[in-house]
Parts: C-alpha cells; structure tokens; sequence
C-alpha cells in the first residue's frame, strides 16, 4: 500500500477571529480501494477543521479535502509564523500513515478597553482614581495618557503617562485631580473630565490613526472644607457654655460661698490652731528640744543645789542631792541623740531588700539558699515578697525563716507574683529568710532554647530597726 499527500503551498494569512480554507491533495498509490482519515496536529490543531472527515479513494485515484483555518480573537492566539500539520491516516493500515506540514501566519490585532475606578471621587482638596489599560491583542501595545478638561478650574496628572501592555494583561496608572482654588463653604463643584487613551505607533491612514482612542468619562467633586453643619455647631456650643455660666454664677457660685461661710466657726478655728501647736511641738520634740533631752534648759536651769546638785533634778521645784542631779544630767544627756542614723539605736527604721536566685535540676532532694540574714542587734520588718518563674517551670517554691514557712508555691501556678503585709513579719536578729525549690520539670520560654535546670528568684523588702538597748 502507498500514499501520498500535500497541502497547498500558497501564501495563507489567517486574522484571530476569521477563517481561512487550505486544501489537501491525497493520492491512493495502492492496489485496493482505501478510506483516509484526517488529524490535524501542531498548535493550530484546536482551530483546524478538515471536510469531509474521512475520504474513500480507489486505486490510482486522487481525491481533495478542505482545511478551514478559524482562530480565535484572543489575547492567547500570538501573531507570527505558526507550524501546521495534517495526518492522513489509511483505516486498513496506519502504518502507511502520512504527515505533509507546512507554515501559516497568524496576524496581529489590537484591543483595547480601559475603566476608571472610582468613577466619581469626593474631597475638600484633591480626587484620587486609577486608569486600568486592558490589552485584548495579540501583540505588545504602547498607549499614552491624557485627559480631555470639562472645565479650567482643576488640574489632572497621570502617573506614568505612558504604559506597555503585554498581550492579555492588564496595568494601571493613576490619575490625581487637584482644584486651582479652595471652597472653604457653600455648594460642592463637580469638575467633569474624560481619561483618554491614545496606542502609540498605529498605522495612519488619510492623516488619521486607524485605531480610536478609547475614552472613559469621569468626575470630580470638590466638597467644602468646613462642613454645612460647623456654623450651627459653634452657635449651639456658645449657647451652652453660656447656659452653664449663669448657672455658675446665679446658683452654684452663691451657694459654695454660703457653704465656705458657714464652714469657717469659731470651733473650727480654734481645732486648727490647736493642731498647729501640736506640729510644732511634735517639731520640737525630734529637733531634741524638749525637756531633759540633751541638757536642755528645763533640765541645767531647775535651781542650785550643794555638791553638785544643778540638774533636773531641780525641775522639780527644789533643791535635790548630788547624786541625784548628776544622775539626771547624764540622763539628759544620753536619753535624746536626735542626730542617730536610720538603723541606728534612737534612729528610725532603715529600707532594706534582698534578692537571690536559685537554680535545680530534675530529680533529687530540693536546692535550698538563704536570701538573707538579720544582722546582729537589729530587726527586720519583712513588708514585701516578689517571687519570678520566668520559664514557666513546675515544681515547688518555699519561702521560710526560723519560725517556719512563710510560702509554699507550686510553680506552675505562676510567672511572676508579689505579696505585700500590712503588718510586717518580724524577723529578729541572727534569723535566715531562705528559698527551697523543687524542680519537677522544667519549662521553656518562648522563641528560646529549653533550659537544663528550673531557675526561680526571690526579692524580699522591708526595714531595719535597732533593738532596744538596756539601760544602764
């Protein structure tokens, strides 16, 4: 058996969304009567169609068949030299099958659309829109930007003014509309305008361009700058505010005066002068002025005795023995030391605070650290307990001194928790406040590695006294 087929060599140039007939010649070579069908293959074959489908021919006979070329008009369908082929396959035997190819051009077209989004804008000082360029040809197309003026008084700006669009794509450009003068109030103004979209480098014909340009109508509102509603806004404000004076002064200004009047008796000014005395000699009292306090003048002055007898012991109206006066001016002398430091026996409580950290691995007995230690002679006032977990571990956290357990924390309970006492915890001298943690687990903090042991901390605050010293 033997075939043979070719397809006509003209010229054949095919317009997306037209069509185009090619015919194809098929020569039965065999000595038996042959039916060929028709497959057409290359990136043209989705729009070829061939008629009749199928041809029966006798030995030594030819027969044609037509080729109908239909691209579509779309952005997908690329201008330019396109390969075709076309299998004619026998039925009896697709072995003999034959391919005659050969080339066809697709030409270009162009398309355009174009939409303006918003397409009104509203504002006291400038419109804002984008200009979107929709490129429905088969070629890359260049277009230019303008806008035709409904009116002189706004100005239009494209950025960019210019745009390449590949085929099927689309871009954007934007369009600012910006008013010559400003409406402070009264009526908006709309300023209507038309964005104009012009392809570069058309083909002219009779000093036309063969392609219009495609244009898109817009607005632009411009809106006063104080609002409608301001004026009557100012005149009702007034209006309040001076309501709210002649309430002021006809009604609650009289009556806050009666008030004050009232408020001022002789009781009340007699109770102030007598606080005001009682400052004073509270004042008097810490500067070490008062009686028999570091040899005051009620104390050296008292009278004259024998033997030494000047003292306090003459404050009592009359004249004592020496022993007796000289053992009140050492008494003055040593009872009042107004110049004692905080911490100090006579001196007030001094601010104290102490911090430690404990660290314990899993497993095993408890990790145990003293915080602090009262010194010798004094005592603490423990007020304040801050303890911190910031791994977020598990376990148990104790906080004790010598009289016994002051906390007793389970660690998964919290991060960080403070404890303040209204009435300090006493802590005499030579007693340990001290911290025990038991690890169970150990956390891990956030965006970080996990640590091998718990970590936990303690700040203790509170304040240092001096004790009492016996006298002698």
């Amino acid at each position: 058996m033997s075939v043979s087929a070719s397809l006509d060599e003209s010229p054949v140039a095919v317009q997306p969304g037209g069509e185009v007939d090619l015919l194809v010649q098929v020569l039965n070579s065999g000595d038996t009567v042959e039916e060929f069908r028709f497959e057409a293959v290359g990136p043209c074959a989705t729009w070829v169609t061939v008629e009749p489908a199928a041809l029966s021919l006798y030995p030594g006979a030819s027969g044609t068949a037509t080729l109908t070329l239909r691209p579509p008009r779309d952005a997908h369908i690329a201008a330019g030299e396109r390969p075709l082929g076309l299998r004619v396959i026998p039925t009896s035997d697709a072995r003999h099958t034959v391919v005659p190819e050969r080339s066809i051009t697709v030409l270009p077209f162009s398309e355009i659309t174009a939409e303006l989004v918003p397409r009104s804008s509203h504002s006291p000082w400038r419109g804002r829109h984008k200009l979107a360029v929709d490129n429905l040809g088969n070629t890359p197309l260049a277009v230019s930007l303008s806008v035709q003026e409904g009116t002189e008084r706004a100005r239009w700006v494209f950025e960019p003014a210019e745009l390449t669009i590949p085929p099927g794509q689309a871009k954007f450009a934007k369009l600012t509309v910006r008013p010559v003068g400003r409406l402070w109030r009264g009526t908006p103004i709309t300023h209507p305008f038309q964005a104009v979209v012009t392809p570069l480098g058309e083909e002219r014909v009779g000093g036309r361009t063969r392609r219009e340009p495609v244009v898109v109508d817009g607005s632009y509102e411009q809106q006063a700058i104080l609002p409608h509603w301001l004026p009557r806004a100012l005149i009702i404000t007034a209006l309040l505010v001076g309501l709210l004076a002649g309430l002021w002064y006809s009604l609650l200004r009289p009556t806050v005066r009666s008030a004050a009047r009232e408020a001022i008796t002789p009781e009340a000014v007699q109770s102030a002068i007598d606080e005001d005395k009682n400052k004073q000699g509270d004042g008097n009292q810490s500067n070490g002025s008062q009686p028999g306090q570091n040899g005051g003048p009620s104390a050296a002055t008292g009278g004259t005795g024998t033997g030494g007898q000047n003292g306090t012991g003459a404050a009592n109206g009359g004249n004592s023995t020496g022993t007796q006066g000289d053992t009140a001016g050492t008494g003055g002398s040593t009872a009042g030391n107004g110049n004692a430091k905080p911490g100090e026996p006579g001196g007030p409580a001094a601010p104290k605070s102490a911090r430690v950290q404990v660290r314990d691995a899993v497993g095993g007995s408890s990790t145990t650290r003293d915080a602090y230690t009262v010194p010798q002679g004094k005592t603490f006032a423990l007020t304040d307990i801050v303890v911190q977990n910031p791994q977020g571990d598990a376990g148990t956290l104790t906080v004790s001194s010598q009289d016994g357990q002051l906390l007793n924390l389970a660690l998964e309970n919290f991060r960080d928790s403070d404890y303040h006492f209204v009435t300090p915890i006493q802590v005499p001298a030579n007693s340990k406040i001290s911290i025990s943690v038991s690890c169970r687990e150990v956390g891990k903090p956030v965006k970080a590695p996990r640590p091998v042991q718990c970590s936990e901390s303690l700040f203790l605050g509170g304040s240092l006294t001096a004790d009492a010293q016996p006298n002698t």
